[in-house]
């Protein structure tokens, strides 16, 4: 069996036809249509995953099921999106699931959906670094942060669907001048205020440093060639991260715990201020806890995403009355 797993992201659409054993056999990418509002963006899917329906055709695969990761808050149970930022405007109120099927000429059910970071986890506990496990943790540090927890095959979805949005609690970290530091969920003093990558871009500006507004690789390469601002403000973004990822592990206990997203790609300077952060702050009885970096790259969402509909990865809340 194979199924086309979707990579929906506020600025690329990634797909890629996937093996029940989770191995992407071809994939292609194209920008989202990120201003151009929901139907725009669905048309662009469904001819994405129409090419991809075809090459998998000629190639003697039949592909007839297919599930999205994508940006955003989503009702995975009606595959539509609950809310979205302004990353993708008019994203708020798609329907996903139908919307692609009638383009796509298929059965409703065959199309599911969940928030992008979800599907990123599923493909990271079914193939990646956290294959063989019963549950584990993965959070994503990048533009934002996010994350999700696996158990048993399943993700945390939550009775809002909100679950894995990690980075909207408190951290000690996010303030300066004895003030909490405005996150963009309108909020204030998150994790993501003060550990994302756009974050240290700002605190690097915040604190002074060398003119020219770099964004965080710039500061990472300015740390890389001594400026102790720009060490100084990955150190505490790290340690943020550290922190929240402990927390997180503390009240969870899972299995394992895979770190991601962009940050998670910046080598030592960020990683070991991170990994001291954690064990710092672990109860005792997760002091050996793996904490691991992703090993799926690019493909974990689209591996992820696939195995929604090749296995029966989603459990739902009960319906109130």
């Amino acid at each position: 069996m194979h199924a086309i797993g979707v990579d929906l992201g506020g600025t690329k659409t990634a797909a890629g036809v996937v093996s029940d054993t989770g191995e992407v056999l071809f994939s292609e990418t194209i920008p989202t249509l990120n201003r151009d509002g929901g139907e725009a963006i669905l048309d662009a899917t469904a001819a994405l995953v129409a090419g991809l329906m075809g090459r998998a055709a000629a190639a003697g695969i039949a592909v007839d099921h297919v599930g999205i990761g994508s940006a955003g808050v989503i009702d995975a149970r009606k595959g539509e999106v609950v809310s979205a930022t302004d990353a993708i405007l008019g994203w708020a109120g798609t329907a996903i699931s139908a919307g692609l099927a009638a383009r796509l000429d298929l059965p409703p059910g065959s199309i599911r959906a969940v928030n992008d970071v979800h599907a990123h986890a599923l493909g990271e506990a079914w193939t990646g670094a956290a294959a063989g496990t019963a549950s584990s943790l993965l959070v994503a540090f990048g533009t934002g942060v996010g994350g999700s927890y696996i158990h048993e095959g399943t993700p945390f979805l939550g009775h809002r669907y909100v679950g894995g949005h990690v980075g909207h609690f408190a951290s000690p970290y996010a303030c300066y001048d004895d003030r909490p530091l405005p996150c963009v969920c309108g909020g204030a003093g998150h994790v993501e205020a003060i550990a994302s990558g756009p974050a240290i871009a700002e605190a690097y500006r915040r604190l002074g440093g060398e003119a020219g507004s770099p964004d965080s690789r710039g500061v990472f390469a300015l740390a890389a060639h001594g400026d102790a601002t720009a060490i100084r403000t990955i150190g505490t973004a790290a340690a943020a991260a550290g922190q929240a990822v402990a927390g997180l592990a503390n009240i969870l206990d899972p299995e394992v715990v895979v770190v991601s997203g962009g940050l998670s790609d910046a080598g030592a300077p960020w990683w070991r201020p991170l990994e001291d952060a954690v064990r710092a702050e672990l109860l005792p009885a997760l002091a050996n806890i793996p904490v691991l970096p992703a090993s799926l790259g690019n493909a974990a969402a689209i591996i992820g995403a696939a195995k929604l509909v090749l296995t029966d990865s989603l459990t739902f809340r009960r319906n109130r009355p």
